[in-house]
């Protein structure tokens, strides 16, 4: 990556806060409108990210690189139930916390390359500890890969759903989580 000006690299940090403020009060995210609220050029915005797809997948990398990071983590954890338990607690948390995550997590492609990574090595991560977690005995044995995201993504939307709020939300999705892992534990 070519370094970039002082001045395009400041521009670039406040986009990205204005598009994490907009995702996060649950405006639709539009590069004109960011343009506006941040003060800049629309031209400044579109040189930076030239899609709304683009800038929204960046406000959630941070996220996604975290999850990938715990993840990687637990493979190194001595217990493989705690380290499957607590990535699916990080996702769960992730899920309910970071509207960018949700949807960049829902589309079906990917606009960034390093998204497509994160989610890759998500999902390959995810298998990794529930396969050890399987062969330790520790999970019920007909759990397969594929039943995770469906069972995460269930979570997600019945917080949603079954919430209150954004204050009760991340409360409401430890409890749904705390039973679903009470029955995938043997």
């Amino acid at each position: 990556m070519t370094p970039q000006r002082k001045d395009a690299a400041r521009n670039w940090e406040h986009i990205l806060t204005v598009a994490r403020e907009l995702v996060d009060e649950g405006t639709p995210l539009q590069l004109n409108d960011v343009a506006r609220r941040a003060g800049l050029g629309v031209g400044t915005v579109y040189r930076h990210f030239p899609t709304t797809e683009a800038l929204l997948e960046t406000v959630a990398t941070p996220c996604l690189e975290a999850l990938a990071g715990r993840g990687e983590q637990g493979l190194t954890h001595d217990d493989p139930w705690t380290a499957f338990a607590d990535f699916l607690t990080k996702v769960v948390e992730g899920q309910v916390t970071d509207p960018a995550l949700v949807k960049v997590a829902a589309a079906t492609q990917d606009v960034l390359p390093r998204t497509t990574e994160l989610k890759a090595q998500i999902l390959d991560t995810g298998a990794k500890l529930l396969a050890r977690a399987r062969e330790a005995g520790a999970v019920r044995p007909d759990v397969d890969d594929a039943d995770l995201v469906p069972l995460m993504c269930g979570i997600a939307y019945a917080t949603y759903v079954h919430s209150a709020g954004p204050a009760e939300r991340l409360t409401t999705a430890r409890r749904y989580l705390d039973t679903l892992l009470r029955g995938l534990h043997t």
